[in-house]
């Protein structure tokens, strides 16, 4: 049951960043400069819900720490603010500023969790990736379009 809550809530902000994306993914972003190795819109989707399937099971794993679980819980709140910010806002410098401390946030989420789970800590890995990379690639928003 705590696996199903878990990845439940994960994949329930994740429908609320889609939301806050799809509204504004066909009319604003497409007028962005983007870089190079912008992948296809189409890709974001079925990354992002494998992504919050591996959160949801890394939280239940590790959310009887009470350190893990606020730290799970404040990398969720701003993992969902994001979309707002540079979607539904339109303000890609904030959306790097929240991305740059979701990246933190995983970062001492990934140290937490190895401390009472290190499966947890592994399957968090692919998302501290995914949001290195899309750290990266909202800079390059941000700058190209400043």
């Amino acid at each position: 049951m705590r696996k199903f809550l878990y990845i439940a809530v994960c994949q329930l902000v994740g429908a609320a960043g889609g939301w806050a994306t799809q509204t504004h993914v066909k009319d604003w972003y497409p007028t962005l400069k983007k870089p190079w190795f912008n992948p296809p819109n189409w890709l974001f989707g079925p990354v992002w819900v494998l992504l919050y399937l591996l959160m949801g099971l890394a939280g239940a794993r590790t959310g009887h720490d009470p350190l893990c679980f606020l730290l799970f819980s404040a990398q969720l709140i701003l993992n969902g603010l994001w979309s707002f910010c540079f979607f539904a806002w339109r303000r890609p410098a904030l959306a790097l500023l929240d991305i740059a401390s979701l990246w933190i946030l995983i970062a001492a989420c990934v140290h937490c969790f190895a401390a009472v789970d290190p499966v947890a800590a592994r399957l968090f890995w692919p998302y501290w990736a995914w949001v290195s990379f899309a750290t990266l690639l909202n800079f390059e928003i941000w700058r190209l379009n400043r």
